[in-house]
């Protein structure tokens, strides 16, 4: 598309938002998001305002990101708690588990709108998610939440370009679901587990590498994801033994490089399986 085309997007989007009084955004600061989130302050002002959710599920990064983001776009923004790891259906881990993740949040947005009598809650997911196992927008249908950039028939790489026009500083970030999303199915979510991900996680930030995942599996198994052109540097002896040491320091009894590279949503073919087999 053109710049031309993604100018064209972002006056729709726009546009949307002028049909409403007020708005909940539900913002991590993510790419998607956060492009909701300006369009929202660009046609309402004051009047929209962001949220942002605070857990063990959220690495500690992401949410400084979304403070630093919310400041550049110029949404009022606030950060709440919200306590997914008390319900059993998340912390069983089970398909569904983004289904709980997102009931939970949506549950607090719900309140703080009905508190301030705010039109409507809004979402980022964008057209491309209709095509992925996205149980969380279930829970967006329930609770009423609705997704400008679906209505508006924005893709992902449209949104992208939006928020290069609109000089967003995460424009070119890669996606960075919750820690959660890391453990495998089946494989109960603790404190514990989401808090190795994470310092797994920071450690290749460390060498460099900011589009990777550490996949949770049974038994305490690190799966490091990183592009194919990284794996090589990870298996050089000088790299690979001390990124050894560290995961096993961290928690992980075994840590293996998967030589497919890194897949968003890799974990969603063991969904596959199951049912296949």
């Amino acid at each position: 598309m053109t710049a031309n085309d993604h100018l064209a997007a972002s006056e729709r989007l726009v546009a949307w938002f002028r049909d409403l009084d007020t708005c909940l955004v539900a913002f991590s600061g993510g790419v998607d998001s956060s492009v909701v989130a300006k369009a929202a302050v660009l046609a309402l002002g004051e009047n929209a305002f962001a949220v942002t959710a605070k857990s063990p599920s959220v690495a500690a990064r992401d949410l400084q990101i979304a403070n630093e983001v919310a400041a550049a776009i110029g949404i009022r923004h606030e950060v709440i708690e919200t306590s997914e790891l008390s319900r059993p259906g998340y912390v069983a881990n089970a398909p569904d588990r983004c289904f709980h993740c997102k009931s939970e949040l949506y549950d607090h947005l719900t309140e703080i709108r009905s508190q301030f009598a705010t039109e409507a809650i809004v979402n980022g997911a964008n057209l491309d998610d209709r095509g992925d196992h996205r149980p969380g927008m279930i829970a967006a249908s329930n609770a009423g939440v609705r997704s400008p950039l679906l209505e508006c028939e924005i893709d992902k790489a449209t949104l992208r370009g939006i928020a290069r026009l609109w000089n967003i500083p995460v424009w070119d970030r890669p996606a960075s679901p919750c820690l959660a999303s890391r453990i495998a199915y089946g494989v109960e979510v603790t404190p514990e587990r989401l808090k190795m991900v994470e310092e797994g996680e920071a450690y290749l930030r460390g060498l460099g590498l900011n589009d990777m995942r550490v996949r949770y599996h049974e038994g305490d198994l690190a799966r490091l994801e990183v592009p194919v052109e990284s794996i090589s540097q990870l298996a050089e002896p000088n790299v690979r033994e001390p990124l050894e040491k560290a995961f096993r320091e961290i928690g992980f009894k075994f840590v293996a490089l998967d030589l497919g590279g890194i897949k968003s949503g890799s974990l969603n073919q063991l969904i596959q399986l199951n049912l296949s087999g």
